[in-house]
């Protein structure tokens, strides 16, 4: 695959870290090293981005890290395998930022589960918007939430694709609604994608549980 061209747009450390060591859950050692030389980030193997919230790891590498998956295990496999690590991230560490945090709160716990569902979502844009170049809005309707990511790092300098990419979020949304609802399990589907020539990542979340 060609290398895809910096966008000097760039996530915290911590965030690329977090979804590297995710990813290394998921595909082992050996796996983890085949994505990163596939996707010319050798430097990166045995030696993740620090611990830290300095925003140095360029969309393009994540967006990268993403196609070399698709790359190396075919656009299902790819698929199931990012949806996997975006779960394991949020699961390992994302549900620990502060803004997320007071979700574990007894006052929290008694909302109704769609109050809860608005303001977990705002928190989780709220965190990238803060600690990333990405930015997120979140849209309230009658039957559903859109997520919406206008500069999206997961499918960066990606074009010509014929269905959404964005996997990685998929499985952090699910996994992080999972989690603020206290085990249920939603519907997540990215209805547009920057990769297909949308103008943004839409992702249409339905506010019934799924079963």
């Amino acid at each position: 695959m060609d290398p895809i061209p910096k966008s000097e747009y760039y996530y915290a450390n911590k965030i690329a870290r977090i979804t590297i060591m995710a990813m290394e859950d998921v595909l082992g050692k050996n796996g983890l090293n085949a994505i990163l030389n596939l996707a010319h980030l050798p430097h990166l193997i045995d030696n993740y981005p620090p611990d830290n919230l300095e925003r140095q790891f360029d969309f393009a590498d994540f967006s990268a890290f993403n196609l070399a998956l698709e790359e190396l295990y075919g656009p299902r496999g790819g698929r199931g395998l990012a949806l996997r690590a975006g779960r394991a991230a949020f699961a390992d560490a994302l549900r620990n930022f502060g803004a997320l945090a007071g979700a574990g709160d007894l006052a929290f716990k008694v909302l109704p589960l769609h109050a809860k569902m608005r303001i977990g979502l705002m928190a989780m844009a709220r965190i990238f918007t803060q600690i990333s170049d990405q930015k997120t809005s979140v849209q309230e309707r009658e039957n559903d939430f859109v997520y919406t990511i206008h500069r999206c790092p997961v499918c960066w300098g990606r074009s010509g694709v014929d269905k959404p990419v964005c996997y990685v979020a998929v499985g952090l949304l699910q996994e992080g609604l999972k989690w603020l609802s206290g085990g249920n399990e939603f519907r997540v589907n990215e209805a547009r994608c920057v990769a297909m020539g949308d103008p943004t990542c839409d992702f249409i979340i339905n506010k019934t549980p799924i079963g």
